[in-house]
């Protein structure tokens, strides 16, 4: 992976709430906070552990809350993917 995406946080998203492939997380969501997309804190808590094993990172709370953006969450992973995995 060159760069963590919109696209990839979606996958994401979608596997740690079981979702199909439709529904909130489409369209222009990057500035919409994702308790406004209709995700929690046990949501997102879900989300920061898949992202983490699997990227091999470690997420900070800040950023990564039911109260973050999209946008925020896909910034933040980029500065703490390591070096070896980004262009």
């Amino acid at each position: 992976m060159a760069t963590f995406t919109q696209a990839d946080l979606v996958g994401y998203v979608r596997r740690a709430a079981g979702e199909d492939e439709e529904g909130a997380l489409d369209g222009d969501i990057g500035e919409t906070t994702f308790v406004n997309l209709g995700y929690d804190s046990i949501a997102m808590v879900e989300v920061v552990v898949l992202v983490e094993r699997e990227l091999g990172i470690k997420l900070p709370g800040e950023g990564t809350g039911k109260e973050s953006t999209p946008k925020e969450f896909v910034e933040l992973v980029n500065e703490l993917l390591p070096a070896s995995v980004q262009p």
